[in-house]
């Protein structure tokens, strides 16, 4: 299995890029969502995010489960992208009011270790796609869990690009490959 991540800030192409990136792959495609549609303004976001998606993607909805659903999938398609590893962490944030750091620290090195373990175990070409936010490159939140937010998300992005084959920073639409 092949890993690529890719990262970047709000709206900076990251989705696309990665969706036109898999385009030269054959074989089935698998989109994992993590976003959850809890308001009007996010199903508006996840609406907009599918009519923008080709066809060609059998879409699956994980808000928390991710290496479970990856495992699944890894048998049956050749390319699995998930949108995104922020979504998700957002999700491991919100199944409680204030997250203690261990409970989230250790959601995310499980799923990186299993993400890792399928890695070496993978006996096909399944490439594996990783989307997530760059949160860290602004202001100091001004409150404790804005900053644990930010901080768990670098820890995160920091994880997925030490496994991943090749790490992609986008920025204002442009690519720029960082290993």
């Amino acid at each position: 299995m092949k890993i690529i991540f890719i990262t970047g800030g709000s709206r900076s192409g990251k989705s696309s890029y990665a969706i036109k990136l898999s385009e030269r792959h054959s074989g089935a495609k698998a989109f994992i969502a993590t976003a959850q549609a809890l308001d009007d303004e996010m199903r508006l976001r996840i609406d907009t995010h599918k009519r923008q998606r080709p066809d060609v993607w059998e879409t699956f909805e994980e808000p928390l489960h991710l290496a479970q659903t990856i495992a699944r999938l890894v048998e049956t398609h050749e390319v699995i992208l998930i949108d995104c590893l922020t979504l998700w962490l957002t999700n491991i944030f919100m199944r409680e009011p204030f997250p203690e750091i261990e409970t989230i620290t250790r959601d995310i090195d499980a799923c990186i270790s299993s993400i890792k373990k399928l890695k070496d175990a993978a006996s096909n070409d399944t490439h594996l796609y990783l989307v997530s936010n760059e949160v860290g490159m602004s202001i100091v939140p001004d409150n404790k869990l804005a900053r644990l937010f930010r901080d768990a998300a670098g820890w995160l992005n920091q994880q997925a690009a030490a496994i991943a084959d090749e790490v992609y920073l986008v920025v204002s639409g442009l690519p720029l490959k960082l290993k």
